[in-house]
């Protein structure tokens, strides 16, 4: 790995986006706040901020868009493939963070899992302020990377060294409210609205050192939105699975600073969209081993068995690479292992097959940290 496209900034603007979005994609516990006006005083291990409001419905295609919400994310993955073949796994996201005062502030993750190579590739950029006058339900802009649609259909547009991506989702089942109304309980005392398009149709071109592919495949969209900041140690570990058969399924742990478990739960969508919540007693999930970053020297868990009792499912997942670890402490302040997993398994005595993505955050504790503020900002890409 190295840093490339080094983009000239101010030391102002990485702290406050560093402020912003620190473990904004994870990596501590957290507190839901909300009402106006909203005080940013920190005390130790809390924040003083107001309690929080009764949480009203999600509303389609308002809230497809942006929130006036402390903190907010639109993340996609998938799995594509060219017509010869050639397998790729795609990571794409933009956060963004509103507090009194300041602009809103964007930080946004690209990444290429190239499977046929076997390598991994990854960017980040951050900007201050967005589009003034947006013309779709979603039109977020960082830099040229972008997100544009109404939702059900959308299209993504970014570009690193190596790799370009444009690419239109079209949701194939209606988005799903996590935790039954799309107001997610995922550490204690604390929740954020959150729904999954699970099933998306993508289409477009990779460009890969030059030549322009044409792909296609299935992507997941999660959107998740709330008053919420996140202090202290821990971190979660989030699995999005989307089986040959048509199902697909959610499972979340977050964890406290020690590594151990403080809450779980997860969502089943059947072939025709109908969701299921589940809770924490209703699945488990083991770690067949791990894998040490040469990088960062991050252990993080590498495989995993998950068995979820009363659907008689039982299911192996595996990195299709072991390094899809993002250092993204110029961004979002860290550094986590999201990547494209295998899924293989059994449900009632039939075999079942499936692909997936995994995010690992919070692993941090055998490493220091603490933000660095230099005068530019870096965009690292691995080569």
């Amino acid at each position: 790995m190295r840093l490339s496209h080094r983009r000239r900034t101010t030391t102002g603007m990485i702290a406050l986006v560093l402020t912003l979005f620190m473990a904004a994609c994870g990596g501590s516990t957290s507190t839901t706040v909300s009402g106006s006006p909203i005080s940013t005083e920190v005390r130790p291990a809390s924040l003083l901020l107001t309690p929080p409001a009764t949480p009203g419905p999600i509303i389609f295609p308002r809230d497809d868009g942006p929130h006036a919400d402390l903190t907010e994310w639109w993340y996609y993955t998938g799995h594509l493939a060219t017509h010869d073949g050639r397998h790729f796994g795609f990571e794409f996201v933009i956060f963004q963070g509103k507090r009194a005062g300041f602009p809103a502030t964007y930080a946004a993750h690209f990444a290429i899992t190239d499977i046929a190579s076997g390598s991994f590739h990854y960017d980040q950029r951050t900007q201050s302020g967005g589009p003034p006058n947006p013309t779709t339900v979603i039109d977020l802009a960082v830099g040229d990377w972008s997100i544009r649609g109404d939702g059900s259909q959308d299209h993504i547009s970014a570009t690193m060294p190596g790799y370009t991506l444009s690419l239109d989702v079209v949701s194939q089942k209606p988005p799903v409210l996590h935790g039954g109304d799309g107001y997610f309980d995922w550490a204690p005392a604390t929740a954020s609205y959150y729904y999954s398009r699970t099933d998306m149709a993508a289409t477009g071109t990779l460009a890969v050192n030059g030549a322009t592919l044409n792909v296609n495949g299935q992507a997941w969209m999660d959107h998740q939105w709330g008053n919420f900041l996140l202090i202290g140690g821990g971190g979660w570990d989030w699995y999005s699975i989307q089986l040959n058969d048509g199902q697909e399924f959610m499972l979340w742990h977050s964890r406290d600073a020690k590594n151990q478990i403080t809450f779980g739960s997860g969502t089943l969508v059947d072939n025709d969209g109908t969701a299921y919540p589940l809770a924490q007693t209703d699945f488990t999930i083991t770690p067949a081993g791990s894998w040490t970053s040469p990088t960062s020297v991050i252990t993080y868990p590498s495989g995993w068995q998950i068995d979820i009792p009363k659907l008689n499912l039982k299911l192996t997942l595996n990195a299709v690479l072991k390094d899809q670890e993002l250092d993204t402490s110029s961004s979002t302040g860290v550094i986590y292992w999201e990547g494209d997993v295998q899924v293989k398994g059994s449900q009632n005595g039939n075999s079942v097959t499936g692909q997936g993505y995994v995010e690992l955050t919070g692993y941090t504790q055998n490493v220091d940290l603490r933000p660095q503020l230099p005068t530019e900002s870096a965009n690292p890409s691995m080569d």
